[in-house]
């Protein structure tokens, strides 16, 4: 089979034949349908400081992936022909965070496409995962949807966090997380939705998922626009996807009291909170992080699923470039220079 390898600490990986593995004990086999190229892939792509310390070499890349279970180890739990993705947080059921649920931040968590504590990712035409570690499709939405339940689960999991509901609502930084998030604020009831960005074709895409009003903030002062549009109070919800260490920073003094963040994108440098008692303390405000979907993965995979299969979410809309395996440096480039959205490969191309 052909498969994308990163064996030695360098930039890219190599496209290489290597066998089909077998499934052993509650492990599957799938025939890779779709694998989205995450934002984070770069790093691995680029194999730098942040890269040596969230995988381990040699693994193949890939984390948003989707297929058919083709063969079954002896204890799976999951039948031949079974559409899945794979929830790449390995978590151990055993440490202190899983025996309270809380499996997306387990203590010792492995992960799937960064060579922690599995060899085995997406952007291979065949692959191994665990049946636990399976989300089994329960509708017939398109493998290239499925690929992205996973971002998507991102995003719903920062809403949820969030209670978005009756709220207006800020996303900072309309990348593809960004514009699912500004699509699920609308469908959880949130009252306005706002997305901020520097990008006039992230910005128009941000319209399209649902926003009420974007907002360049390499044109307009982001902090003038919010108070203007909320009548001096300020937002009640910013969901931060940017990493921008300037609105980072700045995103405080436009927070309502009593507001809440979620913090979705790895801030680029230190946060530095200018005037923290009137910013925050005075303000009883409610700081928020997440890490993958929801404690309980697997409500979150459920609510995705349903909300594309209903239509409720436009998900193939932020899908912006597919390419075959073969091509992978051409989606690399198009990563690497913002010029995509969301994009997806086909290993078995």
């Amino acid at each position: 089979m052909l498969a994308l390898l990163k064996r030695k600490p360098e930039e890219s990986f190599h496209l290489e034949t290597i066998p089909i593995p077998d499934p052993k004990e509650d492990e599957v086999l799938i025939k890779v349908d779709a694998t989205g190229i995450c934002g984070s892939d770069i790093n691995l792509y680029r194999w730098n400081d942040i890269a040596r310390v969230i995988a381990a070499l040699p693994f193949t890349p890939g984390h948003e992936t989707t297929g058919t279970v083709v063969r079954c180890g002896p204890e799976a739990t999951i039948k031949e022909g079974q559409r899945v993705c794979v929830e790449n947080h390995y978590f151990c059921g055993k440490c202190y965070q899983c025996k309270h649920q809380n499996y997306s931040i387990c203590q010792k968590m492995n992960q799937y496409g960064h060579g922690k504590g599995t060899p085995h990712g997406g952007c291979s035409e065949y692959s191994i995962v665990p049946s636990k570690y399976c989300y089994q499709l329960k509708t017939d939405i398109s493998p290239v949807e499925a690929a992205c339940l996973e971002p998507m689960g991102v995003a719903h999991n920062a809403m949820e966090r969030l209670e978005v509901e009756d709220e207006d609502v800020l996303v900072i930084g309309c990348g593809p997380i960004g514009n699912l998030a500004i699509a699920l604020a609308k469908t959880m009831g949130a009252k306005r939705v706002f997305g901020a960005d520097i990008k006039p074709q992230r910005l128009q895409l941000a319209k399209q998922m649902g926003a009420d009003d974007i907002v360049n903030s390499s044109e307009q002062d982001l902090h003038d626009v919010i108070m203007k549009k909320t009548e001096g109070n300020g937002i009640g919800r910013i969901c931060e996807c940017s990493g921008a260490p300037e609105v980072v920073n700045a995103m405080w003094t436009f927070l309502r009291k009593a507001g809440k963040v979620v913090l979705v994108a790895i801030p680029k440098e230190q946060i530095l909170i200018k005037e923290p008692l009137t910013n925050i303390i005075l303000k009883a405000i409610e700081i928020k992080t997440i890490h993958g979907r929801s404690f309980n993965f697997y409500h979150t995979w459920h609510e995705c699923e349903r909300l594309v299969a209903e239509g409720k979410v436009k998900l193939r809309d932020v899908i912006t470039h597919e390419f075959p395996m073969s091509k992978f440096e051409d989606a690399f480039d198009y990563l690497k220079r913002e010029e995509a959205c969301k994009i997806v490969i086909y290993p078995g191309k």
